[in-house]
């Protein structure tokens, strides 16, 4: 089976592992500060830092700038739950605006729309690994004095004008096992702000600075030695597997791109996509998924149904209609594109659509 998403780990994760359990410091220590100053100088920010999971970023940096109780957050429907989720921790409103249907990205204009008196934060979402229109969102945010953080979970690397996603607001990472680069579990905020990274260190650890005094609210979101060793690793590796990945979907790309009822990923000019989702469109999706799981070749789907339409979400009374995104999740099949693919893996996937495509 060729399987959708494949964590790449290997003898230099599992020794840089064995190290931290043989020297008896497993909870957040050296390899936690050595990671967040290494990752801080990939994407080119003064601040990272590490926390438990990429929805732990995203509460922490909502948190760190102070979102709460009557204020609202503008975001993208079309995305994992967390990114919403992560707003109605803090008790502010998650406020949706649809997406592009060429990038699946948030709509800057339709994001203008959305802006109301309570409005304190916009918060786009990198999907797929393709940057929002970080210029147009950025002008809003600066005009409207707005705060502006970055779901760029699935992310990493990704470059918009030469600039990597997570440094243009307070940025907000992943490291889930099928993303890009991976700590099994754990989450990275990134800023310039140190009043920002000072407050997140602290909602990190039960609102502490100091041992045992505990100046605010917070959480138990560190990361642990174990996982910070691990990415370390994974972040020397991770330009390689980017590289990789693009790749694999230009030879998908080119090998997809005239075949019928199938649409291929855009790539925006100007902007450095990292694939974290090889991400179709297809009118006949779940008969084009069921095809190529016959044929040994795994899919994934993301998302089947926008955030707004959740369940939950609709017991909180979102009844606005997002066309495109409710369109998207009727459409969308992500197919392998990570760096474990043989070149014969995407012949297969390739010559199997197209006979899939035959079959009318």
């Amino acid at each position: 089976m060729i399987l959708v998403a494949k964590p790449q780990l290997d003898e230099a994760e599992i020794e840089a592992v064995s190290d931290v359990l043989r020297s008896g410091m497993i909870a957040q220590g050296q390899r936690v500060a050595d990671f967040e100053q290494a990752f801080a100088e990939y994407n080119g920010v003064e601040h990272a830092v590490a926390v438990n999971s990429g929805t732990a970023a995203l509460h922490a940096a909502l948190l760190a700038h102070g979102i709460g109780k009557g204020d609202e957050v503008i975001t993208s429907p079309f995305s994992f739950i967390a990114t919403a989720n992560a707003v109605l921790f803090t008790g502010a409103t998650p406020v949706f605006a649809d997406i592009e249907p060429e990038t699946f990205n948030i709509d800057p204009d339709l994001m203008a729309e959305k802006i109301g008196p309570r409005t304190k934060a916009i918060m786009p979402v990198h999907l797929y690994g393709h940057p929002a229109e970080m210029d147009a969102i950025r002008e809003i945010a600066e005009d409207r004095h707005l705060l502006l953080i970055e779901d760029a979970c699935q992310s990493h690397g990704a470059t918009f004008g030469g600039k990597k996603v997570g440094s243009f607001g307070t940025g907000a990472f992943s490291f889930y096992p099928t993303k890009n680069m991976t700590t099994s579990e754990g989450g990275m905020l990134t800023t310039n702000s140190k009043d920002v990274a000072e407050k997140a260190r602290m909602i990190r650890a039960h609102g502490s600075a100091q041992r045992y005094l505990h100046e605010m609210l917070g959480y138990n979101l560190r990361m642990t030695d174990i996982c910070a060793a691990i990415g370390l690793v994974q972040l020397q590796k991770l330009d390689r597997y980017t590289v990789q990945r693009q790749q694999n979907a230009e030879s998908l790309t080119k090998g997809l791109q005239d075949v019928e009822n199938i649409t291929c990923p855009t790539v925006r000019n100007g902007c450095g996509h990292v694939f974290h989702q090889y991400t179709v469109r297809t009118t006949r999706r779940d008969d084009l998924a069921a095809y190529l799981n016959d044929k040994g070749i795994g899919t994934g789907i993301h998302y089947p149904i926008p955030i707004h339409r959740q369940p939950y979400y609709q017991d909180l009374g979102y009844t606005d209609s997002m066309p495109i995104s409710e369109k998207a999740s009727r459409e969308v099949l992500s197919l392998p594109v990570h760096p474990q693919l043989a070149e014969e893996d995407i012949n297969h996937i390739i010559s199997s659509i197209k006979e899939w495509s035959g079959k009318r």
